[in-house]
């Protein structure tokens, strides 16, 4: 069975959901209209769209699926495929939000569909998240900051001490219990 049929949603693009309204509400004050912005795995280019609309500041959006990148542009983001931060120089973004695959995988479910790709985290669901964390503070301009949301489920303490080893500062900006779950907006900085 596949995760998109698991929860009745057919679609290829990650849409718009309560963690993507999350992490555009959490973000918006911070983001300057002379900002450049960075919207990694942007999917539909809901947060990008939202942040551009509200704060004026230029969005680009990353994602590693072509059809997230065809809807996106529909959006006002301007697309890259690309994966994470890889496509850029250093020091170039002055915000950088993320609202990655979190969910720790299912054993039982076919992981074989962009949809899977855009929830799905590995076995403890931090797989992309300690990549992303990895090589944001390389495309971070010194003062800039990056907001990243992640569930409790992915084991906030996890991601806290990953982004400290690579040299970020994590505070907790935002957070909204669900059902099973908490999700958390982390800013990021370095340190």
């Amino acid at each position: 069975m596949k995760l998109a049929e698991h929860r009745g949603i057919d679609t290829d693009v990650y849409g718009p959901a309560e963690d993507s309204a999350l992490l555009a509400a959490a973000v918006e004050d911070d983001v300057e209209t002379a900002d450049l912005v960075l919207d990694v795995g942007t999917g539909s280019g809901y947060v990008g769209e939202r942040l551009a609309e509200t704060t004026g500041a230029r969005v680009i959006g990353t994602d590693i699926n072509p059809l997230a990148c065809q809807r996106a542009r529909g959006s006002g983001v301007e697309p890259v495929l690309g994966d994470l931060t890889s496509p850029f120089r250093a020091d170039s973004f002055d915000t950088i939000v993320f609202n990655p695959p979190y969910l720790p995988a299912v054993d039982d479910l076919e992981l074989d569909d962009w949809f899977e790709t855009a929830v799905t985290g590995g076995e403890s669901g931090r797989a992309v998240i300690n990549r992303y964390l990895a090589d944001v503070g390389r495309v971070l301009v010194p003062n800039g900051r990056a907001f990243l949301l992640i569930s409790s489920l992915t084991g906030t303490e996890a991601v806290v001490d990953r982004a400290a080893e690579h040299g970020l500062t994590a505070e907790v900006i935002a957070a909204v219990d669900y059902p099973g779950e908490e999700l958390l907006v982390l800013r990021l900085q370095h340190c």
